[in-house]
């Protein structure tokens, strides 16, 4: 969703992104460069900076503090994405967007560690746009509808709903593309938090496929080579690739020497929205940026 945000915005106006950085071996505030590494700055945001070279990408555990230190290093910023800040109560965002699995509402869910929720339920109700994310595709209007009863949003909120739609596969180095067929022995190389979609979609794609599972924002070493090595070996299909997700890619790109003469593949992943509701969250969106613009004058 970050990236859908920064697609959305970076041609009209000066975008960057804040996040924490989870496990990143560095601390404090920091701004991607052309030498920075996943390491350095963390998985998703350096997927932000791979991906749009053009927009400021910063990380800062302190919100509070890093979103100075960004305006002081690149002034000409207008729009700040933070990037699962909502739980900041010490920042006050303009507009707050929240998202909940499909398959695991926020309404049914509880606070960490029992749960999945960074706060507690009724923080929902300082949310202005709420979206329902990983539906299936074909989402009926009467599960629509029942969804948005259980949410029972507070007046003024907006709820939206989005499914995955998978791109076709590009090789981690040279990024050419493939598609994937029945007949192709495929390895999935995951750590991120829930592969259900994604194994969901190799199983309309695929006759079979054998599956690493690593922990969310895994940082790949040497020994995890030998296990993607040795299991893709055990593979018989005479068209066989590796296959992994955009967040795990950052990780393993460091190993370029390693795998160069592994067909190790990419499946870039986006949100759609459903019911033909897209131009209406773009609206939201972009209405806030310019009647917010308007009313600093």
């Amino acid at each position: 969703m970050t990236e859908y945000l920064i697609r959305l915005l970076k041609n009209n106006y000066k975008t960057a992104t804040l996040s924490r950085g989870y496990k990143r071996k560095t601390e404090g505030f920091a701004i991607a460069d052309e030498n920075t590494t996943a390491l350095e700055i963390g998985d998703e945001p350096m997927q932000f900076h791979q991906k749009f070279p053009d927009v400021s990408i910063a990380v800062g555990e302190e919100r509070i503090v890093a979103i100075p230190q960004l305006l002081h290093e690149r002034p000409d910023t207008e729009v700040i994405i933070l990037d699962d800040a909502f739980q900041h109560r010490q920042v006050k965002a303009g507009l707050n967007i929240i998202l909940t699995d499909h398959a695991n509402l926020y309404t049914r869910d509880f606070i960490l560690p029992a749960g999945d929720l960074r706060d507690v339920r009724s923080s929902s109700k300082r949310a202005n746009i709420i979206i329902v994310t990983k539906c299936k595709a074909d989402l009926s209007e009467t599960e629509k509808q029942a969804i948005i009863a259980e949410i029972d949003p507070a007046p003024g909120q907006t709820i939206y709903f989005t499914t995955i739609v998978y791109g076709r596969p590009y090789h981690l180095f040279t990024k050419e593309e493939i598609e994937i067929k029945p007949d192709h022995g495929i390895l999935l190389v995951c750590g991120i938090a829930n592969p259900r979609p994604l194994k969901e979609h190799l199983t309309r794609l695929a006759d079979s496929y054998d599956m690493l599972r690593y922990a969310d924002h895994h940082i790949f070493h040497s020994n995890d080579l030998k296990d993607i090595r040795q299991q893709f070996g055990k593979i018989s299909s005479a068209q066989k690739i590796v296959l992994t997700t955009e967040k795990d890619a950052v990780r393993l790109e460091k190993f370029e020497k390693e795998l160069s003469d592994f067909p190790v593949y990419v499946i870039p992943i986006e949100h759609q929205f459903l019911f033909n509701e897209a131009a209406l969250f773009n609206d939201q969106v972009t209405g806030f940026i310019k009647n917010f613009n308007k009313n600093t004058d």
